[in-house]
């Protein structure tokens, strides 16, 4: 049995002794150099061909449906965006090295995670026009996926509440036997709310297999990094609460699968946590809501730009002999198309009735439901100038 007493190995010394900052170091996992060619002496991780080119195209996919998105909200088409663009790599490839029984939990910035796992172009349109052929009945705000069968958990709004849920999912997946985990994404800012303690914490002394995955990509919204922590990243959090910990490039395709690999089997085999933190960058802004403009400057920008993930993996399978780039350019504009038509067609889908917005939480609507609904009504058909025809389906 472990020795519970915490001081059983704690070593003495008889002088005052300060443990500065940066005393240990944490590497930081990197297989592809930013040009596409790999370090010497480095092993380039079993990936085929098939699987390689998924985790691209998917990337490509993500990077122009961010495009069109934030061009159709500010055309007014929708009301909300949040890219990824620049950090496609740490959400895609590292859902390619989970298992379809593995639960995702996102933030809001891993599209290409729900893409990889085949949600399709349809699906994404439904959910942000919040239609009537959306799974969750069009009640979610844009960006806000989930999906039952594609094992994806329907996003929160609120920072980190998905962390100590992530922790609660996964201990369940183990009490249940399953050969399944849970991975949890979150943004460093995320990792500044007291969920982010409270989660590691309960993953760490229940044993839970969940893999935390921290997107470091400097800015939590318009606060940058330095502003935010004086330690060593996200990564030394997780050392302080017995995690075990990888740094990784999250530019770097190959090395984010590696690196989630290798946390999944630790955290299947052990049935303990394990946290990732990519260092990345978002070069996009944080949403259609912001301006980076204010905040950073496009030198800044520049310098990242030349380490752009999609670019990085193209260059590898060229180099590889895997990529053809004149059929890779036709299948990229096959792409917009079928985002912009799927656009077009989807806005055009009328959203659910208004009957049914206390349909779904008790078995028969209450009195006071239904007397809510019905001052709804009132209030909508007075200031009917306030409401498009499309809303509300009275």
């Amino acid at each position: 049995m472990k020795d519970r007493n915490h001081l059983s190995n704690v070593g003495l010394v008889h002088e005052v002794s300060i443990i500065e900052n940066g005393l240990i170091d944490i590497p930081m996992l990197q297989i592809l150099q930013p040009d596409g060619t790999p370090h010497k002496k480095v092993t380039v991780p079993d990936i085929d061909q098939q699987l390689a080119l998924k985790i691209y195209r998917t990337m490509r996919f993500v990077r122009v449906l961010d495009e069109r998105m934030v061009a159709a909200q500010r055309q007014g088409r929708i009301s909300f965006y949040l890219a990824s663009t620049g950090e496609e790599a740490a959400s895609v490839a590292s859902a390619a090295a989970l298992e379809p029984q593995d639960m995702i939990m996102s933030q809001y910035r891993e599209q290409g995670a729900l893409a990889f796992r085949g949600y399709s172009t349809e699906a994404f349109m439904n959910q942000m026009f919040s239609n009537e052929k959306e799974a969750n009945k069009g009640r979610q705000m844009p960006i806000h996926y989930g999906d039952k069968a594609l094992n994806f958990m329907t996003i929160s709004s609120p920072l980190g509440t998905q962390i100590p849920q992530a922790s609660g999912y996964a201990y369940g997946q183990k009490m249940a036997g399953n050969e399944a985990i849970t991975i949890c994404y979150f943004g460093e800012g995320a990792a500044s709310e007291g969920d982010f303690h409270a989660g590691l914490n309960m993953a760490a002394v229940l044993h839970c297999p969940v893999i935390f995955f921290c997107r470091n990509n400097g800015y939590a919204i318009s606060t940058p990094a330095e502003e935010q922590f004086a330690g060593d990243g996200i990564a030394s959090r997780g050392l302080g609460y017995g995690v075990k910990t990888i740094r990784v490039d999250g530019n770097d395709s190959f090395a984010v699968y590696a690196a989630t690999q290798q946390a999944r089997a630790i955290a299947l085999k052990e049935n303990c946590p394990v946290l990732i933190e990519a260092m990345t960058y978002r070069l996009a802004a944080h949403s259609t809501s912001d301006d980076p403009t204010g905040y950073r400057s496009k030198e800044e920008e520049g310098k990242w730009q030349q380490k752009d993930p999609i670019a990085r993996l193209g260059a590898w399978l060229k180099n590889k002999g895997w990529l053809d780039e004149e059929q890779e350019n036709k299948d990229l504009e096959k792409m917009r198309q079928e985002v912009l038509q799927e656009l077009k067609r989807v806005e055009k889908v009328p959203i659910c009735k208004i009957d049914e917005i206390i349909e779904d939480v008790y078995d028969t609507p209450p009195w006071h439901l239904k007397e809510q609904l019905s001052e709804l009504k009132k209030h909508m058909a007075k200031y009917p100038e306030a409401y498009p025809k499309t809303s509300g389906r009275l």
